[in-house]
């Protein structure tokens, strides 16, 4: 007997008819509440580096911070950690499939900033623009 084959998934091209209706949007809000997190995703896009590396592409953020995000969006599989066996046991950190996914959106998210967002509009929580805690 042939193995059972699941259909590939389907690219959804239509809107949904509530916003409200759907835990999915609820999540990707949920993540992207935390400014941070769009801001590391967006480091680790320019390539794999360690939590200093991150931390010179992302100015503002501490290191406490840093491995708080970088530990969440690690068990929610955006990122991957890759630890190296070396003398000072370097972790090093990049997009997993699905976090190179998510660049898609937040591309559109960064455009549609740049062209609707007037560059003096305050952080609505105080966390990061480009400087923060």
């Amino acid at each position: 007997m042939p193995a059972r084959q699941d259909p590939p998934p389907a690219h959804r091209t239509e809107h949904p008819q509530s916003a409200d209706t759907s835990p999915a949007i609820s999540r990707a809000f949920a993540l992207l509440s935390n400014g941070w997190n769009g801001l590391i995703l967006m480091a680790l896009a320019k390539g794999p580096a360690d939590s200093a590396e991150i931390r010179e592409r992302i100015p503002g953020i501490s290191s406490r911070t840093l491995a708080g995000r970088l530990r969440e969006l690690t068990a929610i599989d955006l990122v991957t950690q890759d630890v190296r066996p070396e003398p000072s046991s370097r972790t090093r950190y990049a997009l997993s499939p699905h976090g190179s996914a998510f660049l898609i959106p937040l591309a559109v998210l960064f455009l549609w900033a740049e062209d609707h967002l007037p560059a003096s509009t305050p952080p609505a929580s105080g966390r990061p623009a480009t400087t923060g805690p």
